[in-house]
């Protein structure tokens, strides 16, 4: 039906990460988007969204502080919501402790400094 909005878990999310040739998901504010073919088109590079592929990016959005203009982009590229019980709000502080302490056992070392070398790229070019 159109105009549905369709609920999506972090689960679910987290299987568009963009790689093995699957779409690439975020999550900004509980709306997941298909940014899969914005990629190449973000002013940042690609690897900025590549980091939060399948995952909650709200954080580091909003402390970047993108425009009215980067969320106005994100409106057609919206494809759901979370689930209430996966919205930030509804998260609870140790089961997102134990998120990312379980994201960072399955990083390989490579990955790991790939993503500090990326944050690191980001506070050169941004701040």
């Amino acid at each position: 039906m159109p105009g549905e909005i369709i609920e999506y878990t972090l689960a679910e999310v987290a299987l568009r990460n963009g790689k093995a040739g699957n779409p690439t998901w975020i999550v900004i504010r509980d709306i997941v988007y298909d940014v899969t073919h914005y990629m190449e088109d973000h002013p940042g590079g690609s690897e900025l969204i590549s980091e939060w592929a399948g995952k909650d990016g709200t954080k580091d959005f909003d402390d970047f502080g993108h425009s009215s203009d980067a969320m106005r982009l994100l409106k057609p590229l919206q494809v759901g919501v979370l689930v209430v019980s996966d919205q930030a709000k509804n998260r609870g502080k140790s089961n997102v402790a134990d998120g990312q302490s379980k994201l960072g056992e399955e990083l390989t070392e490579e990955e790991l400094l790939k993503k500090k070398r990326s944050k690191r790229r980001m506070f050169i070019l941004c701040g």
